[in-house]
């Protein structure tokens, strides 16, 4: 079984592949409208495109001469889920140090009167 964390983060450490998913995220596209921003050749587009696909985050249809790509909002959950837990974490780390840091300046002012 693919390790689909990994596949996520490692599509989404290309910015070209980030650039096509913020295109995506505005609606289906085609491979040629995918590329048309890029300074790359078709094929190029296409091995990415193979990337964010073989990672769930897009899927290609066929429609006669069109090949057609959408996003897959919902394989992103599981890199966000992943982040979630390390923001919840960060976030009750720094409320400790805020309330320890508060303790130690109410002592100073009480030692301080």
């Amino acid at each position: 079984m693919p390790d689909t964390l990994s596949l996520t983060f490692a599509a989404l450490s290309d910015p070209t592949r980030r650039a096509i998913l913020h295109r995506l995220s505005k609606g289906e596209a085609n491979v040629s409208d995918l590329a048309r921003p890029f300074d790359m050749s078709l094929p190029a587009i296409t091995k990415h495109l193979k990337v964010l696909e073989k990672a769930g985050l897009i899927s290609k249809s066929r429609e006669a001469q069109r090949r057609p790509c959408k996003l897959n909002p919902d394989a992103l959950k599981v890199a966000v889920d992943w982040i979630e837990q390390y923001r919840v974490f960060w976030e009750e780390s720094f409320d400790r140090l805020d309330e320890h840091l508060k303790s130690i300046t109410a002592k100073q002012n009480q030692k301080g009167k």
